[in-house]
Parts: C-alpha cells; structure tokens; sequence
C-alpha cells in the first residue's frame, strides 16, 4: 500500500493506518523533541496531536 492509500484509509478513520503513520513520524517527532540536548515530553505531545490533526485535515488533489 502507497502512502497516499494509507492517508485515505487514516482520514476515514481506519485506525491501524492511523498508528502506521504515526510510527513513520516517529522518528521525526522524538528528534524534533530534544531542546538543548533534553527530551521534551510537552514537545513530543503537542507536535503528536499536530501530526494527528495534520491527518485528518490533509487533502490530496487529484
């Protein structure tokens, strides 16, 4: 499955497409996170909830 049939599974509500982008961003999320050298647990929560919305908002033009 291509990333684009995974977002529109994930908008529709699938939720096991949900987690598989989530885990794709991850990565990108805890990296993102590190201030100074420092994890910051209220960093990765708000970027997450971003990443979630960002998902359900994402519009793919044809």
């Amino acid at each position: 499955m291509n990333f684009e049939q995974l977002l529109l599974q994930a908008r529709e509500g699938n939720e096991t497409a949900v987690v598989q982008i989530f885990e794709m961003y991850k990565p990108l999320l805890i990296k993102k996170s590190i201030v100074e050298g420092n994890f910051d647990e209220d960093l990765y929560q708000e970027l997450a909830g971003t990443l979630l919305v960002c998902i359900r908002r994402f519009q793919i033009l044809e």
